[in-house]
Protein backbone atom coordinates (compact mmCIF):
# COMPACT_ATOMS: atom_id res chain seq x y z
CA UNK A 1 0.00 0.00 0.00
CA UNK A 2 0.88 3.40 -1.22
CA UNK A 3 0.69 6.52 1.28
CA UNK A 4 0.84 10.49 0.67
CA UNK A 5 0.35 12.53 3.37
CA UNK A 6 0.61 16.50 2.99
CA UNK A 7 2.67 16.32 0.24
CA UNK A 8 3.94 19.29 -1.33
CA UNK A 9 6.82 20.37 -4.00
CA UNK A 10 8.11 23.39 -4.87
CA UNK A 11 10.11 24.72 -8.00
CA UNK A 12 12.48 27.53 -8.52
CA UNK A 13 13.66 27.91 -4.57
CA UNK A 14 10.17 27.73 -3.66
CA UNK A 15 8.56 30.42 -5.69
CA UNK A 16 6.33 28.31 -7.77
CA UNK A 17 3.95 25.36 -5.83
CA UNK A 18 3.38 22.85 -8.07
CA UNK A 19 1.88 19.73 -5.99
CA UNK A 20 -0.49 21.07 -2.85
CA UNK A 21 -0.57 19.21 0.61
CA UNK A 22 -1.58 16.22 -1.49
CA UNK A 23 -2.84 13.15 0.58
CA UNK A 24 -3.64 9.63 -0.57
CA UNK A 25 -3.75 6.50 0.01
CA UNK A 26 -3.08 3.47 -2.90
CA UNK A 27 -4.88 0.44 -1.68
CA UNK A 28 -3.25 -3.12 -3.27
CA UNK A 29 -4.86 -4.86 -6.42
CA UNK A 30 -6.13 -1.74 -7.54
CA UNK A 31 -6.02 0.39 -10.96
CA UNK A 32 -5.82 3.84 -10.17
CA UNK A 33 -5.82 6.72 -13.17
CA UNK A 34 -4.72 9.88 -12.22
CA UNK A 35 -6.64 12.60 -14.83
CA UNK A 36 -6.66 16.11 -14.98
CA UNK A 37 -5.71 19.51 -16.98
CA UNK A 38 -2.56 19.73 -18.87
CA UNK A 39 0.39 21.68 -15.71
CA UNK A 40 -1.77 20.71 -12.90
CA UNK A 41 0.82 18.33 -11.60
CA UNK A 42 -0.43 14.68 -12.28
CA UNK A 43 3.22 14.16 -13.74
CA UNK A 44 5.12 15.50 -11.07
CA UNK A 45 3.38 13.80 -8.43
CA UNK A 46 3.91 10.19 -10.50
CA UNK A 47 7.79 11.53 -10.34
CA UNK A 48 7.60 12.10 -6.75
CA UNK A 49 5.96 8.76 -5.89
CA UNK A 50 8.80 6.64 -7.93
CA UNK A 51 11.82 9.73 -6.42
CA UNK A 52 12.73 11.33 -9.45
CA UNK A 53 12.04 14.11 -7.88
CA UNK A 54 12.41 15.18 -4.10
CA UNK A 55 8.94 16.17 -2.18
CA UNK A 56 9.48 19.79 0.06
CA UNK A 57 7.40 19.06 2.78
CA UNK A 58 4.99 15.87 3.65
CA UNK A 59 5.88 11.89 4.08
CA UNK A 60 5.48 9.20 1.56
CA UNK A 61 5.25 5.69 3.43
CA UNK A 62 5.20 2.33 0.88
CA UNK A 63 4.31 -1.08 2.47
CA UNK A 64 4.78 0.55 6.25
CA UNK A 65 8.08 1.97 5.42
CA UNK A 66 8.82 5.74 5.11
CA UNK A 67 10.66 6.40 2.11
CA UNK A 68 10.38 9.78 2.00
CA UNK A 69 14.20 10.31 2.02
CA UNK A 70 14.91 7.14 -0.28
CA UNK A 71 16.49 7.48 -3.67
CA UNK A 72 14.87 6.02 -7.02
CA UNK A 73 17.03 3.29 -6.79
CA UNK A 74 16.72 2.41 -3.10
CA UNK A 75 12.68 2.94 -4.08
CA UNK A 76 12.89 0.67 -7.10
CA UNK A 77 14.48 -2.03 -5.15
CA UNK A 78 11.55 -2.10 -2.75
CA UNK A 79 9.82 -2.81 -5.89
CA UNK A 80 8.12 0.79 -7.58
CA UNK A 81 8.77 0.99 -11.10
CA UNK A 82 7.84 3.99 -13.05
CA UNK A 83 7.56 3.83 -16.89
CA UNK A 84 8.55 7.33 -18.74
CA UNK A 85 6.21 9.30 -21.00
CA UNK A 86 8.43 9.30 -23.69
CA UNK A 87 10.82 5.94 -23.05
CA UNK A 88 14.57 6.02 -22.93
CA UNK A 89 16.36 4.53 -26.19
CA UNK A 90 19.60 2.72 -25.44
CA UNK A 91 21.78 2.26 -28.20
CA UNK A 92 24.20 -0.90 -28.28
CA UNK A 93 21.60 -2.66 -26.05
CA UNK A 94 19.65 -5.18 -27.19
CA UNK A 95 15.77 -6.30 -25.86
CA UNK A 96 16.83 -9.14 -24.68
CA UNK A 97 19.72 -7.39 -22.36
CA UNK A 98 17.01 -4.58 -21.13
CA UNK A 99 14.98 -7.29 -20.02
CA UNK A 100 17.50 -9.12 -18.18
CA UNK A 101 18.73 -5.77 -16.11
CA UNK A 102 14.99 -5.49 -15.34
CA UNK A 103 14.27 -8.68 -13.73
CA UNK A 104 17.92 -8.65 -12.14
CA UNK A 105 18.87 -12.15 -13.18
CA UNK A 106 19.99 -14.08 -16.52
CA UNK A 107 16.66 -14.83 -18.15
CA UNK A 108 17.48 -17.32 -20.80
CA UNK A 109 15.98 -16.42 -24.58
CA UNK A 110 12.69 -18.38 -23.47
CA UNK A 111 11.96 -16.32 -20.70
CA UNK A 112 12.39 -12.70 -22.17
CA UNK A 113 10.43 -13.85 -25.11
CA UNK A 114 7.39 -14.72 -22.23
CA UNK A 115 7.34 -11.28 -21.52
CA UNK A 116 7.39 -9.48 -25.51
CA UNK A 117 4.53 -11.91 -26.29
CA UNK A 118 2.96 -10.60 -22.98
CA UNK A 119 2.69 -7.19 -24.81
CA UNK A 120 1.91 -8.14 -28.16
CA UNK A 121 5.23 -8.25 -29.46
CA UNK A 122 6.54 -11.16 -32.25
CA UNK A 123 9.67 -12.33 -29.94
CA UNK A 124 11.97 -13.39 -32.54
CA UNK A 125 11.37 -10.16 -34.37
CA UNK A 126 12.39 -8.15 -31.34
CA UNK A 127 14.55 -10.21 -29.01
CA UNK A 128 18.41 -8.97 -30.45
CA UNK A 129 16.89 -5.82 -31.57
CA UNK A 130 18.67 -2.50 -30.23
CA UNK A 131 16.68 -0.31 -28.04
CA UNK A 132 17.38 2.52 -30.99
CA UNK A 133 15.78 5.15 -33.33
CA UNK A 134 14.40 1.62 -35.28
CA UNK A 135 12.06 1.23 -33.18
CA UNK A 136 8.33 3.14 -32.54
CA UNK A 137 7.07 4.77 -30.13
CA UNK A 138 4.36 2.21 -30.03
CA UNK A 139 7.00 -0.70 -29.98
CA UNK A 140 9.27 1.39 -27.22
CA UNK A 141 6.09 1.78 -25.05
CA UNK A 142 5.26 -1.70 -25.12
CA UNK A 143 9.21 -3.11 -24.56
CA UNK A 144 9.22 -0.27 -21.58
CA UNK A 145 5.94 -2.57 -20.03
CA UNK A 146 7.69 -5.46 -20.47
CA UNK A 147 10.80 -4.32 -18.36
CA UNK A 148 8.18 -3.53 -15.81
CA UNK A 149 6.13 -7.06 -15.63
CA UNK A 150 9.96 -8.71 -15.87
CA UNK A 151 10.85 -6.45 -12.41
CA UNK A 152 7.47 -8.14 -10.92
CA UNK A 153 7.32 -4.61 -9.14
CA UNK A 154 4.95 -4.19 -6.59
CA UNK A 155 3.63 -0.51 -7.71
CA UNK A 156 3.86 0.33 -11.49
CA UNK A 157 3.51 3.67 -12.42
CA UNK A 158 3.07 4.70 -16.33
CA UNK A 159 3.00 8.23 -17.16
CA UNK A 160 0.80 9.02 -20.10
CA UNK A 161 1.79 5.46 -21.63
CA UNK A 162 -0.62 6.62 -24.81
CA UNK A 163 1.68 9.59 -25.71
CA UNK A 164 3.01 9.68 -29.12
CA UNK A 165 1.36 5.96 -30.00
CA UNK A 166 -0.40 5.36 -32.97
CA UNK A 167 -4.33 3.70 -32.87
CA UNK A 168 -2.76 0.11 -33.34
CA UNK A 169 -0.60 -0.04 -30.70
CA UNK A 170 -3.08 2.66 -28.40
CA UNK A 171 -5.26 -0.68 -28.89
CA UNK A 172 -2.64 -2.96 -27.65
CA UNK A 173 -1.66 -0.77 -24.67
CA UNK A 174 -5.54 -1.10 -23.59
CA UNK A 175 -5.23 -4.80 -24.06
CA UNK A 176 -2.42 -4.74 -21.89
CA UNK A 177 -3.43 -2.99 -18.88
CA UNK A 178 -6.82 -4.35 -19.05
CA UNK A 179 -5.03 -7.53 -18.41
CA UNK A 180 -2.61 -6.30 -15.78
CA UNK A 181 -5.64 -5.22 -14.08
CA UNK A 182 -7.44 -8.51 -14.25
CA UNK A 183 -4.19 -10.11 -12.83
CA UNK A 184 -2.81 -7.78 -10.31
CA UNK A 185 -1.77 -10.23 -8.07
CA UNK A 186 -0.48 -7.50 -5.38
CA UNK A 187 0.53 -5.27 -7.97
CA UNK A 188 -0.77 -1.80 -7.42
CA UNK A 189 -0.85 0.31 -10.52
CA UNK A 190 -0.91 4.12 -11.01
CA UNK A 191 -1.51 5.78 -14.83
CA UNK A 192 -1.43 9.52 -15.39
CA UNK A 193 -3.95 9.29 -18.60
CA UNK A 194 -6.57 11.80 -20.22
CA UNK A 195 -7.71 8.68 -22.41
CA UNK A 196 -11.33 7.80 -21.79
CA UNK A 197 -10.56 3.83 -22.48
CA UNK A 198 -8.09 4.18 -19.76
CA UNK A 199 -10.38 5.95 -17.52
CA UNK A 200 -12.70 3.45 -18.19
CA UNK A 201 -10.81 0.59 -16.97
CA UNK A 202 -10.19 2.13 -13.32
CA UNK A 203 -10.93 0.79 -9.75
CA UNK A 204 -10.68 4.55 -8.94
CA UNK A 205 -10.01 7.78 -10.73
CA UNK A 206 -8.11 11.12 -9.08
CA UNK A 207 -8.79 14.43 -10.44
CA UNK A 208 -5.49 17.01 -10.15
CA UNK A 209 -6.03 20.33 -11.03
CA UNK A 210 -3.65 23.44 -9.54
CA UNK A 211 -1.62 21.01 -7.19
CA UNK A 212 -4.31 19.90 -5.74
CA UNK A 213 -6.85 16.89 -5.32
CA UNK A 214 -10.39 17.91 -7.15
CA UNK A 215 -12.19 14.75 -7.41
CA UNK A 216 -11.63 11.29 -6.13
CA UNK A 217 -13.63 8.41 -6.18
CA UNK A 218 -14.20 5.19 -8.26
CA UNK A 219 -14.84 4.90 -11.43
CA UNK A 220 -18.73 5.00 -11.72
CA UNK A 221 -18.88 8.19 -9.32
CA UNK A 222 -15.89 10.30 -11.26
CA UNK A 223 -16.25 9.08 -14.94
CA UNK A 224 -19.91 10.78 -15.38
CA UNK A 225 -18.34 14.02 -14.42
CA UNK A 226 -15.10 14.89 -16.65
CA UNK A 227 -16.63 12.92 -19.38
CA UNK A 228 -19.24 13.96 -21.87
CA UNK A 229 -19.89 16.39 -24.81
CA UNK A 230 -16.89 18.81 -23.37
CA UNK A 231 -13.19 16.98 -23.67
CA UNK A 232 -12.34 15.70 -20.32
CA UNK A 233 -9.56 18.18 -19.95
CA UNK A 234 -11.70 20.95 -19.71
CA UNK A 235 -14.36 19.78 -17.31
CA UNK A 236 -11.24 18.81 -15.05
CA UNK A 237 -10.20 22.32 -15.04
CA UNK A 238 -13.65 23.78 -13.57
CA UNK A 239 -13.66 21.06 -10.79
CA UNK A 240 -12.74 22.38 -7.43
Amino acid sequence: MLELKNISFSADDGEVEIIRDISMTVEDDKFVVITGPNGGGKSTLAKLIAGIEKNTAGQLIFDGVDITDKNITERARMGIGFAFQQPVRFKGMTVVDLLRIAAGKNLSVSEACEYLSEVGLCAKDYIDREINASLSGGELKRIEIATVLARNVKLALFDEPEAGIDLWSFNNLIRIFEKMRSECCGRSIIVISHQERILNIADEIIVIADGRIAKRGSRDEVLPEITGTESAINICSRIK
